[in-house]
């Protein structure tokens, strides 16, 4: 019997460490052997955010602990491995590089194929870890560094119809709990808030909502957050604005994704219509609710991953490193890591003021 492929996943483009194993069953699924991750919340949380500095430091001290964990898990001998696959970017170029030279070394020493990872990517196949899914697909990509929708069509083959043009809704949800007093990271806590709160207290703008096709910008909507936050007498008035604040963002993703399904059906006809969210913010039940809702107006199919891969995390990495593996897709060990990295490689750099939609 052929010997099943096993791939090591390593991923420190941000605030997380993690290391995972991931091979394959008989029927050419995806198993994932193991799959650690060990956050650094307590490390950035008296300073408000993550800072490269400190989480790079925190990744060279965890990332050979972090290992050793997910082997003995797996139960899989380090000689066993059939690969590395690596997180190269984007991200932080600082914690990227822990990563990526730990990956590098590994497989130096056991003279195995390295695989560099667009962590992106990762988040774009992390639901082909527990469900079966042809291409193309729609894929909304949320989370604190990107928002966007691709047509995901093959392994390395995407194509952007839709960015923000400046900050990430992942961004936005973080930035509007700073505001709100509350303790980093404070993005997930929003939703706690918003249920007890009034989502229709505050009339919040939802910038290029009629123009733009589904692009999208959060920028404005922050400003008014921040505007509104010095007027703020109470705890009720709190979870108000957590509350409008959350309704603000589930109506420019249900119009947004209206449009996004329009440009796919009309780039990819005759086709079964797919709709993925992945990325931290995917975690997010009412976002969540209200995707379903419009994908089943739509007769679209909606999968998310589970909430454990929603987050950054390496079984999504050494899967991505699986799929290229049986391509022969490797890489040389004088790969440099990559913090600009974009899935599709010919689109049009949309950022800042002054954007044309």
């Amino acid at each position: 019997m052929t010997k099943k492929p096993i791939i090591l996943g390593i991923e420190s483009s941000c605030d997380e460490t993690a290391v995972a194993l991931v091979s394959e069953n008989k029927q050419g699924e995806p198993i994932i052997l193991s799959n650690i991750v060990s956050s650094q919340v307590d490390v950035h949380k008296e300073f408000g955010g993550v800072v490269p500095e400190l989480a790079a430091r925190s990744h060279i001290e965890k990332i050979d602990i972090i290992s050793k964990k997910a082997l003995d898990e797996s139960g899989i001998n380090l000689n066993n491995i059939d690969a590395i696959a690596t997180t190269a970017g984007p991200g932080l170029i600082v914690c990227l590089s822990v990563g990526l030279n730990f990956g590098k070394a590994i497989a130096a020493s056991l003279k195995k194929p390295f695989i560099a990872v667009n962590h992106l990517e990762g988040h774009a196949l992390s639901p082909k870890l527990n469900s079966k899914i042809n291409y193309p697909y729609l894929l909304l990509l949320i989370s604190g560094g990107h928002t966007q929708f691709l047509s995901v069509e093959g392994l390395g083959k995407y194509r952007r119809l839709g960015t923000t043009i400046d900050d990430a809704v992942g961004e936005a949800f973080d930035k509007t709990a700073k505001l709100l007093g509350i303790e980093f990271p404070g993005g997930p806590q929003i939703e706690v808030l918003a249920e007890k709160g009034d989502p229709k207290k505050f009339d919040l703008p939802k910038p290029i909502i009629n123009k733009g096709g589904c692009n999208l910008s959060f920028a404005g909507l922050k400003t008014a957050i921040l505007r509104i936050t010095k007027n703020i007498k109470n705890e009720k008035d709190k979870y108000d604005l957590a509350a409008s604040f959350q309704r603000t963002i589930e109506e420019i993703l249900y119009k947004k994704t209206k449009i996004a399904f329009n440009e796919f059906e009309n780039l990819n006809i005759n086709i079964e219509k797919k709709f993925v969210v992945a990325g931290g913010v995917a975690a997010n039940k009412k976002i969540r609710k209200i995707l379903i809702k419009l994908c089943n107006e739509k007769n679209y199919k909606a999968i998310f991953p589970p909430i454990s891969l929603c987050g950054d995390n390496a079984a999504m990495i050494a899967y991505v490193g699986l799929e290229k593996f049986k391509q022969n897709k490797f890489d040389k060990l004088d790969y440099s890591a990559r913090p600009r990295w974009q899935l599709d490689e010919n689109a049009v750099f949309l950022k800042g003021a002054g954007v044309k939609l």
